[in-house]
């Protein structure tokens, strides 16, 4: 099946998600999709599928062509049985310009299908040079494990294979890692695989994407799905015991914009757009919120060589009685956080009655209410404050750059 068209700025504004029909022979073993346009002139068009039964993948606009297959689909896909019958191309007009998108969209069926799936070749562990742990103190028996919660591979638009990006996650000396594919789940199946190999806990997460704002959903088994209002998002991560976050709040054209009923309690309040972070922005959004915000960190890390270079940092630290998914994900809900720009410096965690902060001598310790007091550590690095306020602790230099908060 050929369609060729073109795409105007008065399509977008009428409906931005566009579906393409197309009905699939019985016998058919995999479906090959190819998306061809101009996109000299800043065009870019969304890709996804669905099948009779519903969701079989997303990849946005981080490819131009997918196949979804019996055995192996491109990442961002969902492999298994094709179904006959109705299927449905989505077409997502992110950016049209006004000049009009010429675009070409080629389907193909084969009766025949590859078995090898590239995740599931990476079998055997390999060494890994980890760091040593930080020495935190326990709080009532649990510890403070150290992780980034926003992370990309190729399963969406990230450069790394789950297995690599892993890799990197235990070179890093991270404990958990929440690897959050946009508006896909292609990638959950090989997260115990790559958990058992590393020694990095992979928490199974979704970045709902939409251009009105991103949302991290850690822990949901089912899809979450992104054409729903964020409000629909929110009710269904809750239902299946799931935990929601709005990501980077003020972040260029991905800021927050949806309108919701519930005010979510997460909130990633540190992104790597937070570059400059004498910048008070993040920091008046949270007091804003209607909610009191346990705040977060992630990188958004996609890759080496990109924007933003390097995985954990920040660095988010859970307090929880063990380092698996359930655990870590009830100390978030628990509020049990704290966020750092790096795993070895500076650290501010809330322990029990008591703020204890960490290789901060000189730093300054900003309490809920805005009031100041100077760090002056003892021989160890450490100096504990009273922590009789609610909210948001956190340290700052005397240029007033957050370098570590905690809830």
């Amino acid at each position: 099946m050929r369609l060729d068209g073109v795409w105007w700025l008065e399509d977008r504004l009428r409906q931005q998600l566009r579906t393409v029909p197309f009905e699939v022979p019985a016998g058919t073993a995999e479906v090959e999709v190819s998306l061809d346009y101009d996109a000299s002139g800043g065009a870019v068009l969304d890709l996804g599928c669905a099948g009779p039964q519903g969701f079989r993948g997303w990849s946005g606009g981080a490819r131009s062509s997918f196949k979804v297959g019996v055995h192996h689909s491109t990442p961002g896909y969902l492999s298994g049985d094709i179904a006959p019958g109705v299927w449905q191309v989505w077409l997502g007009l992110h950016r049209i310009p006004p000049i009009g998108v010429p675009y070409s969209l080629e389907i193909t069926f084969s009766d025949k299908a590859p078995k090898v799936s590239p995740d599931l070749d990476y079998q055997e562990p390999v060494p890994i040079d980890r760091p040593p742990a930080r020495h935190l103190p326990t709080v009532d028996g649990r510890r403070w494990y150290a992780g980034d919660l926003h992370a990309h591979t190729q399963h969406s638009d990230g450069k790394l294979s789950i297995r690599g990006l892993a890799q990197l996650a235990a070179r890093t000396g991270l404990d958990f890692l929440a690897i959050t594919e946009h508006n896909t789940i292609s990638h959950y199946p090989y997260l115990d695989k790559q958990s058992a190999l590393t020694g990095v806990t992979l928490i199974p997460g979704q970045e709902v994407t939409t251009e009105l704002g991103h949302a991290n959903v850690w822990g949901a088994e089912e899809w979450i799905d992104f054409r729903r209002p964020a409000s629909q998002w929110m009710k269904q991560a809750d239902k299946c015991g799931a935990l929601f976050s709005v990501n980077h709040p003020l972040a260029g054209d991905c800021a927050w914009r949806h309108q919701l009923t519930t005010q979510p309690s997460i909130a990633e309040i540190w992104h790597w757009s937070w570059w400059d972070r004498s910048w008070g922005e993040p920091l008046a959004w949270a007091r804003r919120h209607p909610a009191a915000v346990i705040p977060v960190g992630g990188s958004d890390f996609h890759g080496p060589g990109g924007t933003p270079p390097s995985l954990g940092e920040p660095v988010t630290w859970v307090l929880a009685d063990e380092c698996s998914t359930p655990a870590i994900l009830d100390g978030i809900r628990a509020g049990r956080t704290a966020v750092s720009a790096t795993r070895t410096g500076p650290l501010l965690l809330r322990c029990g009655g008591e703020v204890l902060a960490l290789d901060a001598d000189g730093l300054v310790l900003v309490r809920p209410d805005e009031t100041r007091v100077l760090v002056r550590s003892d021989g160890a690095g450490r100096r504990t404050f009273p922590a009789s306020q609610t909210g948001m602790y956190r340290l700052e230099t005397w240029r007033n750059e957050v370098v570590a908060l905690c809830a």
